[in-house]
């Protein structure tokens, strides 16, 4: 049966400080990297092995899919990265403190750009100093100025299908690291959740959510790894 292990980001820089992050590029705190670390430690005490891994384009979620793997002994898994599993962009929001944020324009306002559905944040200042167009890494990548959920999930959805999806329907084993939002877009599509109650779903930094799935990709069984204590799978030397 095909096994799916997804991971959000350890804590990032910017995590810890309660801004807006999305697209921009931010480092992983000290304890983000321990999560991440943690996490490869978890996946291999509980048997779980891979055959390829997906990742972003940004580094904090990089970084815990590599610090994961150097835990498991399993850095030169091949691992594919794509901008479609980037968290989703903030617009005009990317940089703000949340809590100053929610000050200025009403905590409404601002639970309403965080987390409605289609609903997407304001655009970004002209001359924003988060403006990624001359990034050497999105050369030639149609950037958003900003996005809601709903946008995320019809750039990460088509990857899924065309580049994730065909690897488990194989048979592979299949770890993905990636974020908040683009996690959001894969676990509203396996779990069949509304668009009303995917707004509430919380995924945690740095733990891993395993998924058992049937020959057609249907969930059998949906986990956090902290909350088994018995091994799955068996891990190939």
């Amino acid at each position: 049966m095909p096994t799916l292990v997804l991971i959000r980001h350890g804590q990032s820089s910017w995590n810890l400080e309660n801004r807006f992050t999305g697209w921009w590029d931010v480092q992983l705190t000290e304890q983000g990297e321990r999560e991440a670390w943690a996490a490869g430690e978890a996946m291999k005490a509980a048997g779980l092995d891979f055959d390829l891994t997906f990742t972003s384009f940004q580094t904090r979620a990089i970084k815990t899919l590599n610090l994961a793997l150097e835990a498991m002994g399993r850095l030169w898994l091949p691992t594919e990265k794509s901008w479609k599993l980037n968290e989703r962009h903030y617009g005009g929001l990317t940089g703000l403190d949340k809590a100053e944020t929610a000050a200025l324009h009403g905590d409404e306002q601002v639970k309403i750009w965080r987390r409605s559905f289609d609903v997407p944040p304001p655009l970004p200042a002209e001359g924003s100093a988060y403006d990624l167009s001359k990034e050497e890494r999105y050369r030639g990548i149609p950037i958003p100025q900003t996005e809601s959920l709903k946008d995320t999930i019809a750039r990460v959805l088509p990857y899924w299908n065309e580049r994730i999806a065909p690897e488990l329907a194989a048979g592979k084993r299949v770890l993905i690291a990636a974020h908040g939002n683009s996690l959001r877009a894969l676990e509203k599509h396996l779990s069949n959740i509304s668009d009303d109650d995917i707004t509430g779903l919380e995924i945690p930094t740095g733990q891993p959510i395993v998924y058992e799935l049937n020959a057609e990709l249907k969930p059998t069984d949906r986990y956090y790894l902290s909350e088994r204590s018995t091994a799955h799978g068996g891990q190939e030397g």
